[in-house]
């Protein structure tokens, strides 16, 4: 936002100059300046709450699983459990239909 200042002696950089610079889309760049303009600076500062309920992939049983395997010997050739390999293994092991990386993350620092 500071960047955007256009008051006198502000540096008044347009958005796509600020987007440029923070290496984001010209829209995530204008957003703060659009919401500080609409609702003062706290609404610019701070997230806005969100109102949907997490979904969590894993139930206990399925986290319990990916705890003993990552805890397990890894895979033939790998040094150690990847998120990825953790991910394909419990594909491979029906544990769950489909999965991303990041809630095996999720999950394992919830549980482990």
């Amino acid at each position: 936002m500071l960047k955007a200042d256009g008051a006198e002696g502000g540096p008044a950089w347009p958005d796509a100059a600020i987007a440029e610079a923070l290496e984001v889309s010209v829209a995530t760049s204008s957003a703060p300046g659009k919401r500080f303009a609409a609702n003062g600076l706290e609404a610019a500062t701070r997230r806005k709450p969100t109102t949907r309920a997490p979904q969590w992939k894993l139930d206990g049983a399925q986290e319990a699983r990916l705890a003993a395997l990552a805890c397990s010997e890894p895979p033939l050739g790998a040094e150690r459990w990847t998120l990825a390999l953790l991910a394909d293994k419990l594909v491979e092991l029906r544990v769950v239909e489909s999965i991303a990386r990041d809630t095996v993350r999720v999950a394992l620092k919830n549980e482990l």
